[in-house]
């Protein structure tokens, strides 16, 4: 049960800067006076305000702020539920909504649409329909319950009887189902997608089967060419290495070279001989006497003589070795010859050696290809077949508990349905409340049978046995029907604990179509309410309901603000 403590407000329409502040928890009733615009009806709207964010009246929300002061329009309402305190505040300019409990702000991390649920739906258990139908009767912006049509008549009836849980649950069951059909959904696609591959996977493995022996076949035949091959390079270089076996063209080579230095030395040692010789030669012919002991030269035709027998000698032993060079460069050039031969033929071998290494290699790669390879592919291509066999398998018992889910979850729907479990709940507690509605129609002094059935339609009988409807009675009468639900819609809240409230606000209930039986027959029933209903009266008629309730606030209005005169 929600027990309303105070409200207090400022710069909330015609209140001024100062809290106007009000104990909801005082007085079982208190009767609220004072002129039209003095702002009696102003702690109804600041009530409906702090609670769901709208008015009572069809007020346009910028309209909320007082108009000389434009900004600080401040509302707080403070209440129990059970032992937990509750405080709200709502504001606008600037903009405030909090939710305290036990003095601790409840976490505004959420959208403030997200806020007001917790605040509906968590704590006060109460919406704004169910607000103005278990709370507050009388003005004129109200809509009674009989003037709703039956989707709403149905919403504050499950709100009374606390079976709303069950639209949530539907709501939450509509939102499950809508992922288990994208998650269906994705199953049949993974499925079909997962089919193509077994198809594609079945078909590469016939292919894989029917080539293995083929290509075994081809990769075998290179394998044999290749190994032919490598024989034949083996056996040109067993010859080749035979004829290079007992060679010995390195030191032959190196004898001759050293032999031809030697006569590059001799014949230049002749020559420099035949150099100096030819100088005496000359000498001789020109010259008669030394030059050094001015002496004549004796003998010098048989000097000449000796030089130019020299000089013969040296030029013989010149040409003969001349003659040895030549031989010797003849051998020199053929025994290249043979050297360039013997270097083609030992690069031959290192060329087929390095092809032999490559065909080798070759034929190992070839070998393991077709011992392991080919032979692994498909036998992986097999398990690759397997598993997606067993994920099919997988994906269809998925589809079996999702499709079971799905059946499960429209049971449950079809309970959920309004002609469903609700219907069953609101048929058990149809008898009572017809009765309390009848109960109280008949303190009022109005003795019709009233019936609502499971569709929230009425049917009104005379004591004749006469059918109206409620179009059909005066405004009187209405109001008659509308209190009677009224005090019903608290009574059966209050038996199911839902949306049971000490507040109670009647809101000009007397200024209306009520006369004076009707007036003494509400005084009735308002005095026999619990001790913990705090009844509020907002009237016009403070000379005739003067003194018949418990306390009285009078408003007034100085300044153009509405205050409450002490």
């Amino acid at each position: 049960m929600i027990i309303f403590k105070s409200i207090k407000y400022k710069n909330f329409l015609s209140s001024g800067n100062s809290f106007t502040e009000i104990n909801l928890n005082k007085n079982k009733s208190t009767l609220v006076v004072g002129h039209n615009g003095a702002g009696k009806s102003t702690m109804l709207d600041a009530l409906s305000f702090a609670l769901f964010g709208k008015p009572h009246r069809k007020i346009m929300k910028s309209q909320l702020v007082n108009s000389i002061n434009q900004k600080q329009c401040v509302v707080e309402v403070e209440f129990y539920i059970g032992k937990a305190y509750f405080k709200i505040i709502r504001g606008i300019k600037p903009t405030i909504f909090e939710i305290w409990k036990d003095g601790t702000m409840i976490n505004q991390s959420s959208h403030a649409n997200e806020y007001q649920k917790i605040l509906e739906q968590n704590i006060l258990k109460l919406n704004h329909k169910s607000f103005h139908q278990v709370v507050v009767l009388g003005s004129s912006s109200f809509i009674p319950f009989m003037q709703l049509n039956a989707g709403h008549r149905r919403d504050v009836i499950e709100d009374l009887l606390d079976i709303n849980i069950f639209s949530k649950m539907n709501v939450i069951l509509r939102e499950k189902n809508s992922i288990l059909k994208d998650k269906l959904s994705t199953i049949n696609k993974d499925i079909e997608i997962n089919n193509t591959k077994i198809d594609q996977q079945t078909k590469y493995i016939r292919d894989i089967a029917a080539l293995t022996e083929e290509n075994k076949k081809k990769y075998q035949k290179q394998v044999k060419s290749a190994e032919e091959k490598i024989l034949k390079l083996q056996n040109e270089n067993s010859d080749l290495s035979k004829e290079l076996e007992n060679n010995d063209t390195d030191n032959e080579y190196k004898k001759l070279q050293s032999k031809k230095n030697n006569i590059i030395s001799q014949t230049a040692e002749i020559k420099q001989q035949m150099k100096t010789v030819a100088k005496r030669g000359m000498f001789l012919e020109k010259n008669d006497t030394c030059p050094t002991c001015e002496q004549d030269i004796t003998n010098k035709d048989m000097l000449i003589t000796r030089v130019k027998n020299e000089a013969y000698q040296l030029q013989s032993n010149l040409n003969m070795i001349t003659n040895t060079e030549n031989q010797l460069q003849n051998e020199i050039n053929d025994l290249e010859q043979v050297m360039n031969s013997i270097r083609e033929k030992t690069s031959t071998i290192n060329a087929n050696n390095r092809e032999i290494t490559s065909l080798n290699q070759s034929n190992a790669d070839l070998k393991k290809y077709l011992e392991e390879e080919v032979t692994a592919d498909l036998s992986q291509a097999r398990v690759d077949l397997d598993n997606m066999k067993s994920l099919k398998e997988d994906m269809f018992e998925n589809k079996l508990k999702v499709n079971e889910q799905f059946g499960y979850n429209n049971v449950i729907a079809e309970m959920l349905k309004d002609t469903g479990i609700k219907t069953k709940i609101i048929k058990q507690y149809l008898p009572a409340i017809n009765k309390l509605v009848n109960q109280y129609l008949q303190v009022l002094d109005f003795f019709v049978h009233f019936n609502l059935d499971e569709n929230f339609n009425e049917t009104i009988r005379s004591r004749h046995r006469d059918d109206f409807t409620y179009d059909s009675f005066s405004e009187g009468e209405k109001q008659r029907i509308d209190l009677s639900l009224l005090f019903t819609w608290r009574q059966i809240a209050k038996m199911k604990n839902s949306v049971a409230t000490n507040l109670l606000i009647l809101d000009e209930t007397f200024d209306s179509s009520l006369d004076h039986d009707g007036i003494e027959n509400l005084l009735k029933i308002l005095y026999t309410l619990d001790a913990d209903t705090n009844t509020f009266i907002i009237s016009h008629k403070g000379d005739i309901l003067d003194g018949k309730f418990q306390s009285k606030l009078e408003f007034t209005k100085e300044k153009n603000f509405s205050k409450i005169k002490i």
